[in-house]
């Protein structure tokens, strides 16, 4: 499914939280680095800038080796300078040309602050590729995706979703389940309190049009979508939604509804890309290599 993906990795649990998704989501033949982003940081004294980065690198760099033998995977590792993790996970992503994007959702450490703080918006708005969030204490779940949820409100991102949902579902054996929440209207209500009989048939003429999709089942509900698509993760093994839109759905996914769903949905969250956009040749790098802002060095 992807074939190169980015896991951001810290000293927490949310590090190999997202390991245990990166592999449930990663192609056969794909590949995968672990990175972690150490800070950007004034040198204690002139001259000594050097002594510092190659200190930060090396304790970035036996975090990453430690992780990797405990996990007991084949993985790249990258440590990476920056100003701020985000920044230094998307210029990685960038520069090797990844399709994903993988972190926990813990609320302690660089990578939890920044994917479950003030800066969702920008983690999610700025990655040049798709997002996924592993939810807290993933990795001690023997879990599998065996259904993949999918928000639909027809919109090019959510056509986006699906598609990735599909790719995700084929992968694993699963099926997709598509799912669409209305936004519950002034008349809504008051059609509601009067039992009018047309709202039924409202709900079952958006659920013929999931079902058209061919080979979704389909869930269509009344309520605010990001509680609706809370509720619903509870259901489903990983929840896929599209990164922006013109809709109710492509709203919700942008700034608090996304934190809303990283912090509360009961399964992981894959936030795609505007489009899965095609990986060029990757580009090797050396040690203390800059990109753009960024130092990064990796080790195979």
């Amino acid at each position: 499914m992807f074939d190169r993906i980015i896991v951001g990795v810290d000293a927490t649990e949310g590090g190999r939280d997202a390991i245990a998704l990166a592999r449930r989501l990663i192609d056969p033949a794909g590949r995968m680095s672990l990175a972690n982003v150490y800070i950007e940081s004034r040198p204690p004294a002139r001259g000594s800038s050097g002594n510092w980065r190659d200190a930060a690198r090396g304790e970035s760099l036996e975090l990453l080796r430690g992780v990797r033998e405990d996990e007991e995977i084949e993985a790249e590792l990258v440590p990476v300078e920056a100003s701020s993790v985000g920044q230094g996970l998307h210029e990685l992503a960038d520069r090797t040309g990844a399709d994903l994007l993988v972190v926990g959702s813990s609320h302690r450490g660089a990578i939890g602050r920044v994917l479950l703080g003030d800066d969702m918006r920008s983690a999610l708005s700025g990655a040049p590729c798709a997002v996924g969030v592993a939810p807290r204490a993933y990795a001690g779940q023997q879990a599998t995706i065996g259904e993949v949820g999918v928000g639909y409100d027809e919109t090019p991102e959510s056509r986006e979703a699906l598609r990735v949902a599909r790719q995700v579902a084929a992968l694993q054996g699963g099926r997709v389940s598509a799912f669409e929440a209305l936004p519950l209207t002034t008349e809504i209500v008051m059609d509601l309190k009067h039992l009018d009989a047309e709202i039924p048939d409202e709900l079952a003429l958006v659920r013929d049009r999931l079902r058209a999709l061919g080979d979704v089942e389909p869930h269509v509900v009344y309520g605010d979508p990001g509680s609706e698509l809370v509720l619903f993760s509870a259901s489903i093994d990983l929840l896929v939604v599209g990164s922006r839109g013109d809709g109710p759905l492509g709203r919700m996914t942008h700034g608090r509804m996304a934190l809303r769903l990283a912090r509360e949905a009961h399964c992981p969250v894959l936030v795609t890309a505007r489009a899965i956009p095609v990986a060029e040749p990757r580009e090797e790098y050396t040690d203390a290599q800059t990109v753009g802002g960024s130092r990064l060095a990796g080790e195979v």
